[in-house]
C-alpha cells in the first residue's frame, strides 16, 4: 500500500487524485474523503488557474451519491478550497 500512495501527489499527507476538473482528496478506504470540482477557471501564459471551486465531504460508506455529501461550499481559489476539505477531512476522520 505504501507503494501505491508513494505514486500519488498528496497534501498534507494524503492523497491527491485528479481526473478532468475533479481532485480526489484522501484515502478512497478511509470512511470520508473530499471532492474538489473546479467550476469556473481563467487561462494565464497557457496554465488553467482555478476561480471557483466546488468543496464537498463525501460518506464514502454511503451507497446513495446525493446521500453521500455530507458537506459542501464554494470557494475562491483552489488554495481556500483546498485547506477547507483538509480541515473537514481531518475532523470527519477524527469522529
Amino acid at each position: 500500500m505504501a507503494d501505491t500512495q508513494a505514486s500519488f501527489l498528496t497534501y498534507k499527507g494524503k492523497p491527491l487524485v485528479r481526473k478532468g476538473n475533479t481532485i480526489y482528496y484522501g484515502d478512497i478506504n478511509d470512511p470520508y474523503v473530499t471532492l474538489l470540482s473546479v467550476v469556473e477557471s481563467h487561462e494565464v501564459h497557457g496554465v488553467k488557474i482555478a476561480d471557483k471551486v466546488k468543496v464537498q465531504l463525501v460518506n464514502t460508506r454511503e451507497a446513495n451519491p446525493l446521500a453521500a455529501i455530507e458537506k459542501s461550499s464554494d470557494k475562491n481559489g483552489m488554495y481556500a478550497a483546498i485547506e477547507i476539505a483538509s480541515i473537514w477531512l481531518e475532523r470527519a476522520l477524527k469522529a
